[in-house]
């Protein structure tokens, strides 16, 4: 089973992964004007007349540079600016610090440097954000981690005063022009806050041996300066949609036993900073949105509303959530939607992700459904369920084999290489493994049941071999059905789904397995019930001979064939090697014809099918 990204606890209504083809997308275009120059007065309150060309906040809708209701679609770029273990396949080693730790232990402090360096350099590029938005996406968040900016607490040369970094500054400002370039807008998301600001450690990179945020006012006061630099720096830029404050606090301040805040019925310490901060913005920037998040990974809203009373309450403040692993009802959503009609405020989907395409589709719908916008985690890692998979070298899979207790320990020199290629190509875009499913599944398939060819099978009169595992594209139970198509295990309390046991190739239920001896794909755990759709071009019309390539460990596999519509009953023999079977004639119309393999009872695997004339 994959790593998962986080494991969620006990919040009832807890909302928390070129082309071959070309997919279809929805595009909401982002306009982005210039901003009017305006002197901004040192004051706690937004002027009801916000500078023209920013997005804000009108009522329970969220409004772009033209005053028209902006629907935000975005991805965030977890893993660039901090890195958790899930996503480098490192599970045991969560937090970056514990990360680079291991590989100084290795390489040395100069050479872990160096890779840092170069994974801030390649990881997310002009490329990723020009794909980006061919891809139909207008917005993207940014992850930041507070150590890019600002040095640590206990690093700063005078107590109480803060030490500005100019790279993370720098990698923002670059963002912002690739974004600009492509009419896309940056919400800046404080993902790691100074110490820390939960007990799920490896998201905010936070060491339990010193004092968390919660826990250090020089953490609290160095956030917030950090928040005023920000606001002074990008005051005039309209570019950026958006402030999200703090990513997930999830802590217990009333109970000890109450871990991530989910119980929790005041909040006051999550309140009190959230304003503090939005005072420290206000103060030399009235102009762009500000989202905030509240306890529980961001789910938790008791007590934190509304955040100022009357005389001071800012009318441009947007309220996020984030969703994972549960079902995608209205009511698995209801909660939130009652905090936006009572406090007559935006709200927005500010994470979600890790699953299948199935509840991709199915998320996306929902809340479109009800004006909310959203933003995708993540844009790539090391795993197949997100549009760009990074696929790393076989030195860095000795050197996980290694961290993991699983192989012996690599020289300094074989480590380093492997590091260094990983960082300087196999993160790259161009690199990258592009997922079109993925994007089909986020853009096309929540507004359509049709279906599309993965890849063109053409037979010819010669005839031709259709991959198993290129089964056309789209909704499940409209381009395939399996049992097993996504994960929802905060909402039923149970394990953990698989969906593609492979966690190979694509985003689907669809189990596939890869042969690396032969360098091939092929479907299997194929189960009673279960069925894929392809669509084949016939270059004529004529009669051929359809064969399965399969392998079966026992007897009593049956298969079920659709040829536009007409069945082709047959029996899968028994074999303990790849062998093609025949299953029958097949009279395909010239051009497009459709072929639905249905499983009657399973057992077999499939690498794929041949027309023979």
């Amino acid at each position: 089973m994959r790593q998962y990204r986080r494991q969620r606890n006990g919040f009832s209504i807890f909302s928390r992964s070129i082309s071959r083809v070309a997919c279809a997308a929805f595009f909401v275009a982002a306009t982005s004007v210039s901003a009017a120059n305006e002197n901004v007065a040192n004051q706690s309150t937004v002027n009801k007349s916000i500078a023209a060309g920013f997005v804000h906040a009108q009522g329970q809708q969220i409004m772009d540079a033209k005053g028209d209701p902006l629907l935000l679609r975005g991805m965030g770029l977890g893993g660039w600016m901090l890195q958790e273990g899930y996503m480098l396949r490192l599970g045991n080693l969560g937090q970056q610090h514990v990360i680079r730790a291991k590989i100084e232990a290795l390489i040395g402090a100069e050479a872990t440097q160096a890779f840092y360096d170069a994974w801030l350099a390649n990881h997310t590029t002009k490329a990723d954000i020009d794909a980006m938005a061919r891809w139909g996406f207008n917005s993207v968040r940014l992850p930041m981690h507070y150590n890019l900016y600002t040095l640590p607490v206990d690093q700063e040369p005078v107590p109480g005063q803060q030490t500005w970094l100019g790279k993370g500054f720098a990698m923002t400002d670059e963002l912002i022009a690739w974004a600009k370039a492509n009419n896309m807008y940056v919400i800046l998301d404080l993902h790691a806050a100074p110490g820390g600001q939960g007990n799920d450690l490896a998201i905010s990179d936070r060491d339990p041996t010193t004092p968390s945020l919660w826990q250090s006012d020089a953490n609290q006061q160095k956030m917030i300066a950090l928040w005023r630099k920000l606001a002074q720096r990008y005051a005039n830029e309209p570019a950026i949609a958006a402030y999200d404050i703090i990513n997930e606090p999830n802590w217990g301040f009333e109970q000890a036993d109450d871990k991530n805040g989910c119980k929790e019925t005041q909040n006051v310490p999550l309140k009190k900073l959230l304003q503090d901060v939005t005072r420290a913005i206000r103060s030399v920037d009235k102009n762009h949105l500000i989202i905030i998040e509240g306890n529980c990974w961001g789910n938790n809203y008791a007590g934190v509303l509304p955040l100022f009373d009357p005389a001071e309450q800012d009318s441009n403040i947007a309220l996020s959530f984030h969703k994972y692993w549960n079902n995608n009802t209205r009511r698995d959503i209801q909660s939130h939607l009652e905090l936006r009609e009572k406090y007559n405020m935006p709200l927005w989907l500010g994470e979600t992700g890790e699953n299948s395409n199935l509840w991709f589709t199915d998320a996306i719908a929902l809340v479109e459904g009800e004006n909310i916008g959203w933003a995708w985690w993540p844009l790539k890692k090391l795993g197949f369920n997100n549009p760009l998979e990074i696929k790393p070298n076989a030195g860095y899979l000795a050197l996980v084999d290694y961290w993991n207790g699983k192989g012996e320990k690599p020289s300094a020199a074989a480590a380093k290489k492997a590091l260094m290629q990983l960082a300087t190509q196999d993160i790259h875009f161009a690199n990258n493994q592009f997922h079109p499913d993925v994007i089909d599944a986020m853009f096309r398939q929540p507004h359509s049941t049709a279906t599309l060819p993965f890849t063109q099978h053409i037979i010819g009169p010669r005839g031709g071999v259709v991959s198993a595992v290129d089964y056309d594209m789209g909704r499940s139970g409209y381009a395939y059905r399996d049992n097993d198509s996504a994960n929802y295990h905060v909402a039923t309390g149970g394990q953990r789904t698989p969906w593609n046991r492979g966690t190979q190739y694509r985003n689907d239920g669809v189990d596939i397995a890869f042969d690396a001896q032969k360098k091939r794909h092929y479907v299997n755990h194929i189960e009673a019930g279960e069925w894929l759709e392809y669509t084949v071009t016939a270059s004529k019309a004529g009669r051929y001979g359809l064969f399965a390539h399969t392998t079966a460990a026992s007897e009593g596999q049956v298969m079920v064939i659709l040829n536009n519509g007409k069945p082709i009953n047959t029996a899968i023999a028994p074999s303990a090697t790849w062998q093609a079977q025949a299953l029958g004639e097949v009279e395909l119309q010239q051009g497009t014809n459709k072929l639905r393999l249905t499983t009657v009872q399973g057992g077999y695997e499939l690498l794929n099918l041949q027309f023979k004339p």
